[in-house]
């Protein structure tokens, strides 16, 4: 019976070769190997690497031809202990960041430069003239190239304008896509703090630390903190790390040239191309002239005027006496703490009401010079190839400042507001339905009058600020370099009464630039069917040129259709309805 036993169990499998000589039931079979963890998706084709982590864009190609990236952070946040200090690199953060819109504008009190309440050009904008918009929490750059596979492209970092106390890069008047397509470029905006949370002068807010946070201008060191996300990031959206135009208009400008200035920023840009900006105080202008910083006195006593009109508006002191004893018997932290505790939207509110809200690059020393252009004169700025531009009638956009400059009356007569819904309603198509009497102050009519006309009057504002400034910085660095070339665009080519209003008026350049004349604030007054064909043009042959003096330093090319020779000579833009007039002043 065992032996049968043995047989049957070696007939199932139960006994081997070389066994014991004993068998046992099979045990069960191993389990099954578990299957291999899949791998990872694939980035897709709009990822890239950044040094804080991964952010995909988005593929604009059927549309504009380009890729674009937008909000991503440059800097940690600058709110709580971080306000009025030198910007932090970011938090780094894992998985995929969406890089697909714009992030906040900064935080300011809204002028027709500002947002409406969506971030962007709309109707809003006219409701919230007046009012706080955006986020302290706004440090983005967005980044737009062209839908190909070329690598080592020019870079263009633009600084956007607004007295420095407003703007946003959302503004459509700066999307980088049409530029970034025809100049064949990396094209890059990047916010920065605006106002008192851009440039304050309180001693109490230096803690002895880093040479950004003893100084008053966090705009610049966001300016700069834009330029070293770029020198660490660019090579990853096919941009040339070594090719860096740094580029600006209005206050973009003066914060570009300041930036110029700035022993903390040699090696971070290669060409700079500012338009209508200055760096000059008073003290390097003839009499009668305006300038366009303020030594750092001033600021410092704008500072200290704050910090007395918050103390009085909260309540805690009765009056500018009473806040200056207050003040006095406060340690620099307890008076730090309390600006930094202070409501952003509340806070400039009170200070923009109290006069004290225009602010400006301050010659501290430190970040920048105290005498910017005397660093020039002396070889102590960062010497590149300048391309520089004004506008004919820089004066025209500042017309209702002519009150202040010794004539009787402002040159408008319509508030910011009318003037917005004016330009936000205009049809330059349509049959024409305003005049300049509904605008401009009768003093002023007709607007060719010699002496005080309109043309007059606003042309003193252009010769006196823009002009002299112009010609300060620009002669300044003649003497230590050849490689600068300025431009004037004298196109006015709008539909009626823009023509007048604003002529070729400060800003105006900015369109011909980007090649955008879609819908924005200037743009609105500027397009129509009348003039297309040789705005379109001229707008052509103005991104060719950009594009040759980002490749080479040098912006003439054959679209121009004219030999640009450096400064003092200066090329002429302008158009027919039909086609480009570009010529060469002497």
């Amino acid at each position: 019976m065992a032996t049968a036993a043995l047989a049957a169990l070696s007939a199932c499998g139960g006994g081997s070769s070389g066994s014991s000589g004993f068998a046992f039931l099979p045990s069960a079979p191993p389990p099954a190997p578990a299957p291999s963890p899949a791998p990872p998706a694939a980035d897709g084709p709009m990822v890239r690497q950044t040094t804080a982590g991964k952010v995909e864009g988005v593929d604009d190609s059927a549309k504009s031809g380009t890729w674009f990236w937008k909000g991503i952070p440059f800097a940690k946040p600058p709110v709580g202990e971080l306000r009025w200090r030198a910007p932090a690199t970011p938090e780094p953060w894992s998985g995929i960041r969406q890089a697909t819109k714009f992030g906040n504008a900064c935080l300011q009190i809204g002028r027709i430069f500002s947002p409406g309440a969506n971030n962007t050009y709309d109707e809003t904008i006219g409701t919230m003239l007046g009012k706080p918009s955006g986020s302290e929490d706004c440090l983005f750059v967005n980044i737009w190239r062209p839908a190909t596979a070329d690598k080592n492209l020019p870079v263009l970092l633009f600084i956007h304008g607004g007295s420095n106390i407003s703007g946003y890069t959302a503004d459509p008047l700066y999307d980088g896509a049409a530029l970034a397509k025809a100049a064949n470029a990396v094209v890059i905006t990047a916010s920065y703090r605006l106002g008192i949370l851009g440039f304050l002068n309180v001693p109490q807010l230096r803690p002895g630390g880093t040479e950004g946070d003893d100084s008053g201008n966090f705009a610049l060191l966001d300016n700069m903190a834009a330029l070293r996300f770029i020198r660490d990031n660019v090579a990853n959206f096919g941009g040339d790390p070594g090719n860096v135009t740094l580029s600006g208009e209005s206050a973009g400008a003066t914060n570009l040239l300041s930036v110029m200035t700035s022993p903390m920023a040699k090696g971070l840009f290669h060409k700079a191309f500012e338009m209508s900006g200055g760096i000059s105080l008073a003290s390097n202008l003839p009499p009668g002239t305006l300038p366009s910083l303020s030594p750092a006195s001033a600021s410092l006593a704008q500072g200290e005027g704050i910090l007395e009109k918050l103390l009085v508006a909260d309540g805690i002191a009765a009056d500018a006496t009473a806040a200056k004893a207050y003040i006095a018997g406060r340690t620099p932290a307890q008076i730090a703490e309390y600006l930094r505790a202070q409501d952003g939207g509340k806070m400039l509110t009170t200070v923009v009401a109290a006069g004290l809200g225009s602010v400006g690059p301050i010659p501290d020393g430190t970040v920048i010079p105290t005498d910017p252009i005397g660093a020039i004169a002396a070889d102590q700025y960062v010497k590149v190839p300048m391309l520089s531009g004004n506008t004919r009638d820089e004066g025209k956009l500042f017309a209702s400042l002519l009150g202040t400059i010794g004539f009787p009356k402002p040159g408008w007569i319509v508030t910011d507001a009318q003037r917005f819904s004016m330009m936000f309603n205009f049809d330059p198509d349509a049959a024409p339905t305003l005049t300049v009497n509904d605008i401009i102050d009768p003093f002023y009519l007709p607007v060719d009058k010699p002496g005080t006309g309109y043309n007059a009057a606003t042309a003193l504002i252009t010769k006196g600020l823009f002009e002299a400034n112009r010609d300060n910085l620009l002669n300044t660095m003649k003497t230590r370099q050849s490689n600068v070339w300025h431009y004037r665009l004298d196109w006015a080519q709008e539909a009626s009464p823009w023509n007048d209003v604003y002529g070729a008026a400060h800003a105006f350049d900015l369109p011909f630039v980007f090649g955008n004349f879609g819908p924005s604030v200037l743009s609105n007054a500027m397009r129509g069917k009348a003039n297309e064909k040789g705005r379109l043009a001229l707008s052509n042959a103005v991104m060719a040129s950009v594009g040759a003096f980002m490749r080479t330093g040098d912006p003439n090319t054959a679209e121009l259709g004219a030999t640009w020779a450096p400064w003092p000579s200066q090329l002429l833009l302008d158009a027919t309805p039909t086609a480009t007039k570009i010529t060469v002043a002497p």
